[in-house]
């Protein structure tokens, strides 16, 4: 019991140092909401101190299975909170009820955990069981109930406060105008112009493969970038333009050259995942995530299932990080986050499957992506590349 007890405090840690190191999105109560991450920690610290104790074969499994359920809801959504406080931008932390409610099992179950013990050690071991369970589940009630209230009610009130906070402008889209962003399954659009940044990371058995780190513009079908390509295949500058009919191609070996404009016409990168990935009928069964603050702009993030085929077409410089393999089998997931203005101005999410194709004997690969699409309707100019 003191093993499980540990666990679920290490990954309170984990999720509460999280919490009161990273997230810093500037609203008064920053440090408020870190320092009521201690609640949980408290509570699953009880349990080490106090381990609960049951006997028979009913008992005890329940008690174990109390501490599993905690810590199957605990690791995953840690999991799911380090990009989102470190990569995508956003600085809301209870977009949804979705979001929030594998927390509020994992803390009600790190509660009851705790509350058996903690009801033992006041009763003692020779009191009646439903006496003792009745005790344990009101400590588990109050535990739950304060803790979650306490950083709710920050959160909440720092998120509101930085809502209310006027921003002049963000360049991932407007911050006045409807109250809310458009459903997930609501008409969406790439912006007439975009700044785009593409962001592709890969891992095989948990080794690193490499990456891809893309930059350029897009203006309606003409759009110029070039991507940093490091591999443990290959390393250098690659690139692909078009422009008034002409397209161009940039390799490390050849540099910028004239190529058929048919040839690129799947490089417009936020437009084509746009037209691929997230077409309308993938939108359709999309969930909703919430809505979000990512650099002022509020945004509503929705997810869709994608496969690899899908996630290659949508995001075709993955062939630069994975070559020709095939990844029909793999599947994974995007959010993507949609703005004010009805417009998608970030993707972000991840494919694995099995990794055979890419490294001889492998077992399972991953590839990551990030791609943003800011100052969207700005006056942007794509030139054609010198030769």
């Amino acid at each position: 019991m003191r093993l499980i007890g540990s666990a679920l405090v290490a990954c309170w840690l984990v999720s509460g140092g999280l919490i009161l190191l990273t997230y810093r999105p500037g609203g008064p109560f920053d440090l408020v909401v870190g320092l009521t991450t201690l609640g949980p920690i408290a509570i699953a610290l009880t349990g080490v101190i106090w381990p609960p104790v049951a006997r028979g074969d009913v008992a005890f499994p329940t008690i174990v299975w109390l501490g599993l359920v905690g810590l199957l809801c605990l690791i995953p959504s840690i999991a799911g909170i380090v990009p989102q406080l470190t990569t995508f931008g956003s600085r809301t932390l209870l977009p949804s009820i979705e979001a929030v409610y594998p927390w509020l099992v994992a803390l009600l179950a790190t509660s009851l955990f705790s509350g058996f013990g903690v009801a033992r050690r006041l009763q003692g071991g020779s009191a009646i069981r439903r006496r003792r369970m009745l005790a344990g589940l009101a400590f588990a009630l109050l535990a739950t109930g304060l803790s979650g209230a306490a950083f709710g009610a920050a959160a909440v009130a720092n998120e509101m406060a930085l809502r209310d906070r006027p921003t002049a402008a963000s360049r991932f889209g407007p911050t006045i105008g409807a109250e809310q962003p458009p459903l997930c399954d609501m008409p969406l659009a790439a912006g007439r112009t975009a700044r785009l940044a593409l962001h592709l990371e890969g891992t095989i058995d948990l080794r690193p493969l490499g990456s891809v780190d893309l930059a350029g513009v897009r203006v309606g079908d003409d759009f110029r970038w070039q991507a940093y390509v490091a591999t443990s295949d290959q390393l250098g500058l690659y690139g692909e333009a078009r422009s008034g009919g002409q397209g161009w191609l940039r390799t490390p070996s050849t540099g910028w050259h004239l190529v058929p404009a048919g040839s690129v016409s799947d490089g417009t990168i936020d437009a084509q995942a746009l037209a691929v990935a997230l077409s309308e009928g993938y939108r359709a069964t999309a969930e909703d995530r919430g809505v979000e603050v990512i650099e002022g702009a509020r945004a509503r993030r929705c997810r869709v299932a994608v496969d690899g085929e899908i996630f290659e077409s949508a995001f075709p410089p993955v062939r630069l990080l994975v070559g020709t393999a095939d990844l029909h089998r793999w599947r994974g997931q995007l959010d993507y986050w949609v703005f004010l203005d009805g417009e998608v101005g970030q993707v972000a999410g991840s494919i694995n499957g099995e990794a055979t194709a890419v490294v001889p004997e492998a077992i399972q690969g991953t590839v990551e992506v990030l791609l943003t699409a800011t100052e969207r309707g700005e006056d942007l100019v794509v030139y054609p590349p010198d030769r």
